[in-house]
């Protein structure tokens, strides 16, 4: 049972990295982006890093997304 809990543990915190390093990746392109004139770009690159560094509070509490409902 402690593998288990070890194992998660290792799966959430690499998790975190990454979702810590796309949302790093996204500021710096954003930057880049606005750098070169392209506001638009620049935008959509912010929202990704902010979208990153949100989604690992939501990923922590699945009990709060909202369930679908399917036809079958």
């Amino acid at each position: 049972m402690s593998n288990m809990m070890r194992d998660s543990q290792i799966m959430a915190q690499t998790r975190d990295e990454t979702l810590g390093y796309m949302s790093d990746m996204a500021l710096e392109l954003a930057q880049m982006a606005e750098d070169t004139g392209l506001a638009t770009l620049a935008y959509l690159f912010r929202m990704a890093a902010l979208e990153a560094s949100t989604a690992n509070s939501v990923l922590a509490e699945p009990d709060d997304l909202p369930q679908q409902m399917t036809s079958h």
